[in-house]
């Protein structure tokens, strides 16, 4: 199985009383999730699984990629990183990718605990993802860790 999270890209500061999970994708963000989305695009078998976070940043981020996607409250701003591999189905056996867009700290402990078996604070930047690979359900291995800088 192949995992790749991916913190949605660089986004707008809430305004004075508005709700984080409205926060939308600067500019910046707009151009950093494009070219992460057409390095993945090149790179993921058609059948992947997108699973993404019900914040407007996340789905915004999610929509560069172009396929289809389904959103899990499970992936919200302040999950918990064994609720994220749960969504995943991680670590199943076969040739499965699943796309994880979501959010930070939660990303980085995610990924953490899926290489290490425990969640810790590990840094995710803005727009960067971290693929992951088990196969047939044994050890984790890190495949890539890109960033829009990289791309």
């Amino acid at each position: 199985m192949d995992l790749l999270l991916w913190r949605h890209a660089d986004a707008e500061d809430p305004p004075p009383g508005g709700a984080d999970a409205e926060r939308r994708l600067t500019q910046k963000g707009l151009k950093q999730a494009a070219r992460v989305a057409a390095w993945l695009d090149a790179r993921l078998p058609a059948a992947a699984r997108v699973i993404v976070s019900p914040a407007a940043r996340a789905q915004q981020t999610a929509a560069a990629l172009s396929r289809s996607s389904a959103t899990s409250d499970r992936l919200s701003p302040g999950a918990k990183p064994a609720e994220v591999l749960e969504a995943a189905g991680w670590p199943a056996a076969g040739d499965e990718t699943v796309i994880i867009v979501g959010h930070q700290p939660t990303l980085g402990a995610a990924a953490a605990l899926a290489l290490t078996g425990k969640a810790a604070a590990w840094r995710l930047k803005k727009g960067a993802v971290w693929w992951l690979r088990s196969e047939d359900g044994g050890p984790a291995l890190v495949v890539a860790v890109i960033t829009p800088d990289l791309v």
